[in-house]
């Protein structure tokens, strides 16, 4: 037809100079074949459009409207691939629709954004930031999510917007601390009677734990299969009974430290209990995936850990600046078509791009509360259902004074996981008389079940068991990561007799639908970096693609530029 034979020779010409040629200079052409309109369908014409990647669409409607309102309707259809039906997209720069804006769409949005893709980001909350959420209705701010960077140190991706912003960090461990994200002189131990643990006792404790986890190494060596946390704990105790006897001496709530190193699980907690009940429910189905026979390892970064000081809202912040960011936007359906991908929100609205970035927690999507149209091939369909999510929340407890000990923890030793108990002292961090606890597991579960008012009334008890002089607080906040429909869980993690590499599965592209957050994460999973990281190398290998296939690869810029960006000290206390 002639009219496609115009935009084929418009093409040609496009590609032989590069040149960023208006609609409105070849409507005229277009004109020409009257005789041939009726000819035109929409399918057709947005085929074409797409495809050469012509610019300014609104002067093509505007030109083809002037000349017959018949095209209204088609020309409506074919000027916002990225945006809804009633809103028109200004240029024919490559389309992509980011869903979620927690670190990983936002960090995939800013990259997209800044290689001049056309980016629209849909967001189901009333905020950004996801499982990252920095509260500050107390007159302060607190983080409700994530609150740690995980390897204080220039190689960590995030420390050159942290550094550029100047925001400080709460070192609460070292490279080389038994615990995780603490060291184990930052703790004040006491029993369920309020007697404080002797600290030279709470270091021995920490010494054996240590050896511990030197022979779960032993055990790991030995088994080819897959093992449990659990599973491995307990080979050790058979085999080194001195521990059991070490334990029997103890006359302090039988003291033993066990901790979850590895943060696939994504549990940063110390649990304390007696020999006797020494495995949490949690941990008998955690993967012990540091300790099993296989070259796969989490990437650890130097540095120990540090708290943010003023939390993670500047950050995320800084990075959504500029972005077209929809909040309220809640994704339903998302179409893969041979020319793009349709996305479709709660209200009934859709939208249309190149391609899509799916960012959303691990849990919604086995919430299956996102349709995929066609169904995701089984290996993706796999890898989402046998993934593993959990659970931690914060209950925070802001008190008129402080009256707790100069330390960084409190935790209670107990003769179950279950009725261990664990506070953060964020006044060593921030100056703020607020202790944040943090249960995990089967007992989170358990407290969001509960009103606010219970749950913190909850902790409270808790703390009046080790401090019974402890004042009531005056105001508390308490987070709902897995009763939450915007998150369903805080963290992925491996679990037993899994195939092993369920996050690379995970991360894997399927056509022009990419994936990105912590639980694609290879080397950072469970970590705010992890999933900022994955954001950017969704955003990668979505540039890579979509611009392969217009063949303009040259024309947009890298979604991460060669040139290093200028390192900034990170501001650190408590060295």
């Amino acid at each position: 037809m002639g009219v496609l034979k115009c935009l084929h020779d418009v093409n040609l010409e496009v590609k032989s100079d590069r040149a960023k040629l208006m609609y409105s200079s070849f409507v005229p052409e277009i004109l020409k074949f009257d005789a041939c309109k009726i000819h035109v369908s929409e399918s057709c014409i947005r085929y074409y459009l797409s495809l050469f990647r012509l610019m300014d669409m609104e002067a093509c409607y505007n030109g083809l409207l002037a000349y017959d309102s018949d095209f209204s309707s088609l020309m409506r259809l074919l000027i916002t691939p990225c945006n809804s039906g009633v809103e028109r997209r200004h240029a024919a720069s490559p389309s992509v629709i980011v869903i979620g804006g927690g670190f990983a769409g936002i960090a995939a949005a800013r990259a997209l954004h800044d290689a001049s893709f056309q980016v629209v980001l849909l967001e189901s909350r009333d905020r950004i930031g996801g499982r990252v959420h920095t509260d500050n209705s107390l007159g302060f701010p607190v983080d409700l999510g994530a609150s740690w960077l995980h390897g204080v140190c220039k190689e960590n991706p995030l420390a050159p917007v942290i550094g550029r912003l100047g925001l400080p960090l709460y070192r609460t461990s070292g490279e080389n601390s038994v615990l995780y994200d603490h060291d184990l002189e930052s703790y004040a131990l006491f029993d369920m009677d309020g007697h404080q643990v002797p600290q030279d006792l709470v270091k021995n404790v920490g010494e054996t734990f240590e050896s511990i986890l030197k022979e779960t190494d032993s055990v790991r060596q030995e088994y080819s299969e897959d093992m449990s946390i659990s599973r491995a704990i307990s080979i050790v105790f058979e085999r080194r009974p001195e521990f059991s006897g070490i334990y029997a001496e103890w006359k302090v709530g039988l003291l033993q430290m066990l901790i979850l190193s590895h943060s696939k699980a994504g549990i940063r907690q110390v649990f304390l209990f007696s020999p006797h009940h020494f495995i949490p429910d949690f941990m008998k189905n955690t993967l012990l995936v540091f300790h099993r026979k296989q070259e796969f390892k989490e990437v650890l970064l130097p540095g120990g850990h540090g708290l943010m000081v003023r939390g993670y809202l500047p950050v995320i912040n800084t990075l959504a600046k500029g972005l077209d960011i929809r909040l309220n936007h809640r994704v339903t359906k998302i179409m893969r078509r041979s020319n793009g991908v349709k996305v479709t929100v709660e209200d009934g609205r859709t939208f249309f791009a190149d391609a899509t970035v799916v960012a959303v927690p691990l849990g919604v999507l086995k919430s299956n509360s996102i349709k995929f149209e066609p169904r995701l091939p089984g290996w993706k369909e796999a890898a989402i259902a046998e993934l593993g999510v959990g659970i931690e929340n914060k209950i925070v407890l802001h008190f008129e004074n402080v009256f707790w000990p100069k330390v960084e923890f409190l935790g209670v030793v107990a003769e179950t996981s279950y009725r261990c108990s664990y506070f953060l002292n964020l006044h060593k961090a921030t100056g703020h008389s607020v202790l944040v606890y943090m249960p995990a597991g089967q007992l989170a579960r358990d407290i969001e079940k509960m009103s606010d008012e219970a749950a913190a009334n909850f902790a409270f008890i808790q703390l009046k068991k080790i401090l019974p002089d402890a004042s009531a607080p005056i105001n508390y906040l308490v987070s709902h990561w897995g009763a939450d429909v915007n998150s369903l869980g805080s963290y992925s993690y491996d679990a037993v007799g899994k195939p092993h590499d369920l996050y690379e599965r995970l991360r894997i592209p399927v056509d022009n639908l990419f994936f990105a957050g912590e639980a694609t994460s290879v080397d950072y999973p469970g970590s705010v970096h992890g999933a900022y990281s994955t954001g950017l190398m969704a955003a990668e290998d979505c540039r890579m693609r979509v611009l392969e296939r217009y063949g303009e690869l040259d024309l947009f810029q890298p979604v991460m530029g060669e040139e290093t960006p200028v390192s900034i000290p990170l501001l650190i206390s408590r060295m």
